[in-house]
């Protein structure tokens, strides 16, 4: 993808939350945007905001992009309230469109060779982002393990040396110098990823070397977390518009 480009993490649903980006960042197509995945389950407008951006990339083809999150399974939509939302309100049929339409979205992009996108994180298997062409062919249904797997479940940590056990009981957690390593190889300069809620809305890792980016303020409406959006300007300089939670809005 080609800067200036607007970068988005998880929405889960909220899609009040998701017309206020759009609002403050602008509107496709005049600005450009990079969704990380998870725009269904949690909260309650999960088809709302799917089909909006669905509408967007299907309108604006070379200005509006879509990742796939891990939320964007059936093994787990099924279960946190995505399956139930197109029962209830239409029926399973729609559901399993759906699922057809998330075996195809990708499961990353590199902005300008310097910036690799993804919804999580980095997997034992990757060793440059061009495997995800070689190695992922779409549609696909992902993974209980490997590159497919990593790339919508993994974690950054804090203390340790390549790869750990990770508390989600799926994929695994990684250090800074896994980040290091694989910066280095492919000549990036950074990593943006989304998928764990962080207090401010973003997050930096490993001397900036990776950055968290949260966009759903107020999560399940039981968090006091802000949401942001990274926009990334021709020259790839970042920076983050931050949505106030509720408690701290004037």
């Amino acid at each position: 993808l080609k800067p200036p480009v607007n970068v988005v993490g998880d929405i889960h649903g909220q899609f009040g939350d998701l017309l206020t980006i759009f609002a403050e960042g602008g509107f496709p197509p005049s600005t450009n945007y990079l969704f990380l995945g998870d725009y269904v389950d949690r909260g309650k407008f999960s088809i709302e905001t799917l089909l909006l951006c669905l509408c967007f990339k299907i309108r604006f083809p070379n200005n509006f992009f879509m990742l796939r999150g891990n939320h964007e399974c059936a093994t787990i939509n099924r279960v946190y309230g995505f399956y139930d939302d197109c029962k209830r309100r239409y029926d399973i049929k729609t559901w399993k469109s759906f699922t057809d339409i998330f075996n195809c979205l990708p499961f990353g992009a590199v902005i300008d060779e310097r910036i690799f996108c993804v919804h999580a994180g980095l997997s034992p298997s990757l060793r440059s982002p061009g495997q995800l062409n070689t190695e992922l062919s779409r549609p696909c249904e992902v993974r209980d393990s490997g590159i497919s797997c990593d790339l919508l479940w993994a974690d950054p940590e804090d203390g340790i040396k390549g790869f750990g056990e990770s508390d989600r009981g799926v994929s695994f957690t990684f250090g800074a110098d896994v980040i290091g390593v694989f910066l280095k190889r492919n000549h990036l300069d950074l990593i943006c990823r989304a998928h764990q809620v962080v207090e401010d809305g973003y997050q930096f890792f490993a001397q900036r070397q990776l950055v968290t980016v949260f966009s759903a303020p107020n999560y399940c409406g039981e968090f006091d977390n802000a949401g942001a959006f990274m926009s990334v300007d021709p020259d790839l300089k970042c920076l983050f518009k931050v949505l106030l939670p509720k408690s701290k809005k004037a």
